[in-house]
């Protein structure tokens, strides 16, 4: 039996779950002051709850200004833009820091000591269900003009409060759903390999796994069906919690350097291509984590060794990837072979890798980037 290890837990975020939570935004803004900043995208889902925010918040008499100009891959040019994930949570969070500190953002990312605790309060509203932004300490940014893609990690940006309604996820497109969907498994399943994980995250991630396995597919099936965009808005919020708390690894971490370099490709895009790579190489190094996890996915496991049920845990994800429309390599997805020797000589500019359970150098990084070049 592993030894029960030391952990330490934080999350200052408080948590408004459930369908027509929205409606409490007014109120909870209030608690901040009379003025606020209504940070969106142009995404239908955003459109529409951004409409009913300014309602709410203008309603209340919060003096209120709206900027929708946050996309995915956020920049440092709409950070800026937006003070005259990627997201709109992500954007939100560098407008705060940048907002009360000299400089831009980018003097505030990972490798420095961070923003001071006079960055402005956010409010966290998701209107898909996979990045987690709700509830971590991370802006996830990219200055464009160096191709490169970092993040502010510090516990000076955590939000104030996230407002998790299911009911903004409805109209997500298939393709947002399944993309966004795929990025909370991803959070989920690599905070409970990270060495950095401990027993309190381990149970998380397991029962926000078992509710992407169950769940993702039924909410591509049906979009309406809101027990299914209800546990993965759940799912979600879980891997915000877990990656806050533990860290994700080699595949967030070139996963980032993907947008970095090719903008036009979603994370969850840039980490379903990956993943098949990253199973295989990883699962001899955390065999008895890759066979629980292979057994959430297909329970016929139970009764193969640990050996057996890990290395067919890399199969299961495949299918998982099909089943959810996401089995694609980076060849469809406009990234050149001259893009990824770039990716993977900026592989370990970010830490991540070293949470893997298996750690890998650059030529490795290369190599897997290239495996993943073309799907049959």
């Amino acid at each position: 039996m592993t030894k029960m290890k030391a952990l330490t837990y934080y999350s200052p975020t408080e948590i408004i779950f459930g369908c027509g939570k929205l409606d409490e935004t007014a109120k909870l803004a209030k608690r901040f002051g009379n003025k606020a900043l209504l940070v969106t995208g142009k995404g239908k889902s955003s459109v529409n709850a951004a409409r009913r925010v300014l309602e709410l918040l203008q309603g209340a008499g919060i003096e209120t200004a709206h900027y929708d100009g946050a996309a995915p891959n956020p920049t440092t040019d709409l950070v800026t833009e937006g003070l005259g994930g990627g997201s709109a949570m992500d954007t939100a969070k560098a407008i705060a820091v940048e907002a009360s500190h000299p400089g831009t953002v980018w003097d505030y990312n990972c490798h420095t000591e961070g923003p001071t605790d006079k960055t402005l309060p956010v409010i966290a509203i998701g209107t898909t269900a996979g990045t987690g932004s709700q509830v971590t300490q991370c802006a996830v940014i990219t200055r464009t003009k160096d191709k490169d893609k970092s993040a502010v990690w510090h516990r000076n940006i955590f939000p104030k409060i996230a407002i998790v309604d299911p009911d903004l996820t409805r109209s997500m497109p298939k393709a947002v759903t399944a993309q966004t969907g795929f990025d909370a498994f991803c959070h989920n399943f690599e905070a409970y390999l990270s060495i950095n994980t401990s027993p309190m995250v381990e149970r998380m991630a397991l029962e926000a796994i078992e509710a992407i396995a169950e769940y993702l597919p039924k909410a591509l099936a049906d979009g309406n069906d809101m027990e299914a965009r209800s546990r993965m808005a759940w799912a979600d919020t879980l891997g915000g919690l877990t990656n806050a708390n533990a860290g994700v690894t080699l595949p967030h971490g070139l996963g980032m350097q993907v947008g970095g370099h090719c903008p036009q490709v979603t994370h969850g895009q840039a980490l379903a291509a990956f993943y098949p790579a990253f199973t295989r190489y990883t699962y001899p190094a955390a065999v008895e984590k890759f066979a629980a996890v292979g057994r959430i996915l297909n329970p016929g496991l139970q009764a193969e060794t640990e050996e057996t049920a890990a290395a067919k845990c890399c199969e299961e994800i495949d299918s998982f990837l099909k089943k959810i429309g996401l089995w694609i390599g980076y060849k469809e997805l406009g990234v050149t072979m001259e893009d990824i020797r770039e990716i993977a000589d900026c592989g370990q500019v970010l830490g991540d890798y070293l949470n893997n359970p298996r750690v890998a150098d650059i030529e490795e990084m290369y190599e897997l980037l290239v495996s993943c070049y073309e799907r049959d």
